[in-house]
């Protein structure tokens, strides 16, 4: 089985940084995308930031300049960096992988459980 598990979120105060990991552990031949999300409360759930295996990278706009994806291949470990932090990016960020189990098997798509992030006014 393969499991993903973020960790970094936390309180912090406005215009401070957090930096979110996110670990994959199990069975894994390789992990292609990689991505995180956000969900505030009342809100769906939202893309924040998207990163190929190669490294090419994709932001949502309210996270162009201020947020930094990026990931560790050897260690199956991907980045969230986040500076000048808002309340309105106050959410539950989850990451999301495209992984495959196996060299013969397709890629799988798995979700983390998600870490809390408050930014106080």
């Amino acid at each position: 089985q393969v499991q993903l598990v973020e960790s970094g979120g936390g309180l912090v105060q406005a215009g401070g940084s957090l930096r979110l990991s996110c670990a994959a552990s199990g069975s894994i031949f390789s992990i292609n995308a990689m991505g995180w999300y956000r969900q505030a409360p009342g809100k769906q759930r939202e893309l924040v930031a998207h990163i190929s295996r190669s490294g090419s990278t994709n932001y949502a706009d309210s996270a162009k300049g201020r947020f930094t994806i990026s990931r560790d291949n050897a260690k199956n470990t991907g980045y969230l960096q986040m500076n000048s932090l808002k309340p309105e990016d106050t959410a539950v960020y989850y990451c999301n992988a495209d992984i495959r189990q196996t060299f013969a098997s397709r890629s799988a798509n798995y979700w983390g459980q998600g870490t809390q992030v408050t930014v106080s006014s």
